[in-house]
């Protein structure tokens, strides 16, 4: 920090729910969900396309990892721009729901400060789950949907392995490259 000042336990706290760092947790979830997405093409080349499973193995690896990669990435750009807006629609919400758990006792003796923390950390957990769920699904439609459209409607007449790396490429490419903008 400037000046050799420390930032508080407090506000490393607050740092971290408006960086674009996700925790351990949600990026596993991000490329657990990411990996399974990224290999539902593989069905659909094997069984649609008639791609031979055992002779594509490597090309259905290599491909699946990088659009896993692709797709997680995007995960967590659409969780960093949503989580915000999320946390904004859901405040008043959350706030009448904290205060209304405390007691009569408990509001009485808690001083302002310590009701506006519960307040700001249920709104950050309630604007991080809904952010997750919601980045997910998008990302997964759109992802899913650039698939299909690029492989039967696009890319159909070139051979099924090229098919598979430019649908599967080109559908996490520009998954990544949407992710990126502001919404």
């Amino acid at each position: 920090m400037a000046g050799g000042k420390k930032l508080t336990r407090e506000e490393e706290l607050l740092l971290q729910d408006f960086s674009r760092n996700v925790t351990t947790k949600s990026s596993a979830l991000f490329y657990g969900n990411a990996f399974i997405v990224s290999a539902i093409p593989i069905w659909v080349f094997w069984r649609i396309h008639q791609m031979d499973l055992f002779q594509s193995a490597i090309l259905f690896g290599v491909m699946t990892l990088v659009s896993t990669w692709l797709v997680a990435f995007a995960y967590k750009n659409v969780k960093f721009v949503l989580k915000h807006k999320v946390a904004q629609q859901r405040e008043e919400a959350v706030s009448k729901e904290v205060m209304r758990k405390l007691t009569e006792a408990d509001n009485k003796k808690m001083p302002r400060k310590e009701k506006d923390e519960r307040i700001l950390w249920k709104k950050n957990e309630v604007a991080d789950y809904e952010a997750t769920t919601f980045a997910i699904f998008y990302n997964n439609s759109l992802y899913l949907m650039l698939v299909l459209i690029a492989s039967f409607f696009i890319l159909k007449s070139f051979d099924p392995n090229i098919n598979y790396i430019l649908s599967v490429g080109l559908a996490g490419g520009l998954l990544a490259l949407l992710s990126t903008g502001q919404r």
